[in-house]
């Protein structure tokens, strides 16, 4: 497979503009809220049943999300190395794609009376996301050189940046002025539940273009045995990782700070609303900025890798976070929160791409089980979600404020930090022998 080729990175790219849609949307900015507006009662009860339990809502949101990556995380293994046995990445991350698309389409039926319905198809959109996205990560060090990973991977994540806000703003304006579209001003929540609807069509919709210029699916066993097969071809990879000493410490490190990166990017909403009382339109006017002061921030680390490697960019990031983590504990409403959210966006998207081109230059070069290797880092990453938002919600719950939660956050990231500082500092040497 020729690399470098612009068309092919073109493509790959733009896969990140079709699905951090979800991202931002789902995750971050209108569903959280309308999720919280739907389940707290006229009074401002917070309580709920759902399954026959009473529960918090944001607690039950936590929650959900914890749901979403335990079950990606044990799915993880069988599809990344089923597509390795059988040639068919693309076709299986096509099948995930769907999957989060039609999820996220059919939250326009989500309404106060159909809860169930509601978490349960937030919870397959996301596992259709997580499951597409490690297939989708698999495929960087199979179209781009090694020198190039760093430049790719923050390419990505600048145009999901990019695509992303662009629904958004479309989406915020229809919610906020629904009479300009044709929306009634009393209608429930209907401008939201169509920004739900756009989430599905959009990332269904670009998708079409990553999926007709990826790499074709290759053509290798088809004796019927797939699914025991891919679990050798799995094995193999966990044979192979053993002996790579710098790729376990990383993984070790990341999983400890990814429990800080992704709970913050998913529970940050619940914060700012529940906590500091903001306003939903400062809140919008906040996750803007994140998404927007990410793009330079994903350029600003890319930069430092390149002058001074990789893993001395990490640490900067994740000092940053441990200051965050400080920051938002003491955090107030107004000047001191939009700064610390504007800082939370810098160092956001840098880490994000810095830790996908990491992990590429960790793998056995020139392996061709890519799929297999990446998800031990999806996998690892899910499994930091899962306890990270768990801890979030559990700490919450006991302690009744979500500030002490944000401080189990900082001391995930200390203890990630450690790992990362046993990583040579300067250069990250790729194993040149193919697993």
């Amino acid at each position: 497979m020729e690399k470098d080729n612009k068309k092919t990175i073109n493509a790959w790219c733009m896969y990140d503009w079709a699905n951090s849609v979800y991202s931002l949307t789902i995750t971050t900015a209108v569903f959280p809220e309308y999720f919280l507006a739907v389940t707290t009662g006229k009074g401002g009860e917070d309580l709920v049943n759902f399954l026959g339990y009473t529960i918090k809502n944001s607690v039950l949101y936590s929650y959900s999300l914890s749901s979403i990556f335990l079950i990606s995380a044990l799915i993880s293994p069988f599809i990344t190395s089923i597509a390795d046995y059988t040639g068919k990445k693309k076709t299986l991350m096509g099948a995930f794609c769907y999957l989060g698309a039609f999820s996220c389409a059919s939250l326009y039926f989500f309404k106060a009376d159909v809860l169930s319905l509601g978490v349960f198809a937030f919870i397959l959109a996301g596992v259709g996301y997580s499951g597409s996205i490690v297939l989708y990560n698999s495929y960087l060090p199979e179209i781009a050189s090694e020198s190039q990973y760093d430049r790719v991977s923050a390419r990505g994540f600048s145009m999901g940046y990019i695509g992303s806000v662009i629904l958004l703003v479309l989406n915020l304006a229809m919610i906020t002025q629904p009479q300009v579209f044709g929306i009634p001003a009393e209608s429930g929540g209907l401008a939201a539940r169509i920004s739900f609807l756009t989430v599905g069509i959009w990332w269904f919709v670009f998708a079409q273009y990553s999926f007709f210029n990826l790499p074709r699916d290759k053509k290798k066993n088809s004796d019927g045995h797939w699914l025991l097969n891919g679990w050798r071809e799995l094995a193999k990879v966990w044979e192979g990782m053993k002996s790579l000493r710098l790729t376990k410490l990383f993984l070790a490190g990341f999983f400890l700070y990814s429990m800080g990166v992704q709970t913050v990017m998913y529970v940050a909403p619940l914060f700012a609303k529940k906590v500091l009382g903001l306003e939903t339109g400062n809140l919008i006017v906040t996750i803007l900025i994140i998404q927007l002061v990410a793009i330079p921030g994903a350029a600003f680390f890319n930069y430092v890798s390149g002058r001074s490697g990789n893993i001395l960019a990490l640490v900067v990031g994740i000092v940053v976070w441990i200051l965050i983590c400080v920051g938002a504990y003491f955090v107030q409403k107004g000047l001191s929160f939009y700064i610390l959210a504007s800082a939370i966006g810098f160092v956001m998207g840098g880490i994000q791409s810095l830790s996908r081109a990491t992990y590429s230059k960790l793998i056995p070069e020139n392996t061709t089980k890519a799929a297999s290797w990446f998800s031990f880092y999806d996998v690892t990453e899910k499994l930091s979600i899962v306890l990270g938002t768990f801890a979030y919600g559990f700490i919450e719950d006991v302690t009744g404020t979500m500030r002490n939660s944000v401080i189990a956050l900082g001391i995930f990231f200390i203890l990630g930090l450690l790992f990362i500082l046993r990583i040579p500092s300067r250069k990250i040497y790729a194993v040149k022998n193919p697993v």
